[in-house]
């Protein structure tokens, strides 16, 4: 039998082609009756090249424990553009056809037979990491590192679709308070809740290396935590501009200063003491070496920026000798960080600068360029 579905967004336009849309409150509203148990538009990666195809496939179906989500909004990311590129780790990684896409928020339309965490009309977000819940480390309090999660819109069908399918496990019931455009982020922005709460911050000094959007996340979060000073760096002045709307007090243009002056710099913001703590989110090798330098004895570094390759480190005189901890940081804590993260939407927490655009679906090939020219914040499609 056929669910007929309304969706209702409030538009506006943010330039000549881009739409953003928000949500009412009490419904997740309607521009156009939507059928459902029909064919659904969809981004596929059909064949081992780069881009995408927009096409039709058929709606999916529930398993006993699923639930099918209709998709409001859903955000570009960086592992997203590795697959539309096709770089080494998407050639290895990926096996098309796979619909992609897996920051998103939508409404449950349908649930299978066993699913009792959700209903019909739930406003949701979802974890992007399927765990299996059988391993040591799922057993044991750490999901977040599963040694065999598998990852939506990698291992399975993702959300750059008007529907997608998804264990009741994942879903993230959200308020409606929350537009999509927000709430289809909260599985990134948990990335940058962990790495800038491993430990507390409140009352430091934090140097943000990278200003990508998960590293202006964190420079939010820091700011809505408490911290006292946040230095930020990148190589882009327009990410440092974002940075500075989400609260970073000290910019630092590594593209343009040396890694002397960068030095001299966070010695004269620090009194010499240099950081409580250095967030690396870039994954650039000569910015892990100053997230390193610029922390003080006994201070604290947390990575997220994935290297493209090894990358040497002096062990010894980075680490050792300084008696530094260091945290690798990888997806969110199952479900300890969503929790958290709406704590601190409640306390304040303003991202709205980090969304720099919003396109349809079907202008995805717009948002893949502004990722490869670094000229963007989040990018959040509208199916």
């Amino acid at each position: 039998m056929q669910r007929l579905l309304e969706v209702t967004f409030l538009e506006s336009y943010r330039g000549t082609g881009a739409r953003t849309a928000s949500i009412s409150p009490e419904r997740v509203g309607v521009i156009k009756p939507v059928v459902y148990n029909g064919l659904m538009r969809a981004l596929v990666k059909t064949a081992a090249q780069p881009g995408l195809i927009a096409t039709d496939r058929p709606d999916p179906k529930p398993g006993p424990t699923d639930a099918i989500i209709r998709v409001t909004a859903t955000s570009l990311c960086g592992t997203d553009a590795h697959i539309y590129n096709w770089d080494p780790w998407a050639h290895s990684r990926i096996h098309p056809p796979r619909i992609i896409g897996h920051e998103m928020c939508g409404e449950v339309v349908e649930v299978g037979s066993d699913v009792t965490l959700a209903k019909v009309g739930d406003y949701v977000a979802a974890e992007s990491h399927i765990t299996c819940g059988q391993c040591f480390q799922c057993r044991t309090g750490q999901a977040h590192v599963c040694k065999n999660y598998r990852i939506l819109g990698v291992d399975r069908d993702g959300s750059f679709a008007e529907y997608v399918s998804l264990p009741e496990a994942v879903l993230w019931k959200t308020s409606p308070s929350l537009p999509p455009e927000l709430a289809c982020l909260q599985e990134p922005l948990g990335n940058a809740v962990d790495a800038a709460l491993v430990e507390d911050l409140t009352g430091q000094t934090i140097l943000i290396t990278g200003c990508g959007p998960t590293g202006l996340f964190a420079a939010a979060v820091a700011r809505t935590a408490g911290a006292a000073v946040i230095i930020a760096s990148d190589v882009s002045a327009y990410r440092l501009n974002l940075a500075k709307q989400v609260g970073a007090d000290h910019l630092i243009n590594a593209k343009t200063e040396t890694t002397d002056q960068i030095a001299a710099a966070i010695r004269d913001i620090t009194g010499g003491e240099g950081v409580d703590a250095s967030l690396e989110m870039s994954g650039n090798p000569t910015a892990l070496h100053q997230a390193f330098s610029a922390v003080k004895n006994g201070g604290r570094v947390t990575l997220f920026g994935i290297p493209t390759g090894p990358i040497n480190c002096d062990l010894a005189n980075e680490i050792i000798f300084k008696g530094i901890r260091v945290y690798g940081i990888t997806g969110r804590r199952l479900f300890k960080t969503w929790y958290r993260l709406t704590g601190l939407f409640q306390a304040g927490l303003n991202i709205k600068p980090v969304i720099t655009h919003t396109f349809l679906l079907t202008d995805f090939a717009r948002g893949f360029e502004l990722i490869n020219s670094g000229q963007c914040g989040k990018v959040v499609l509208i199916p």
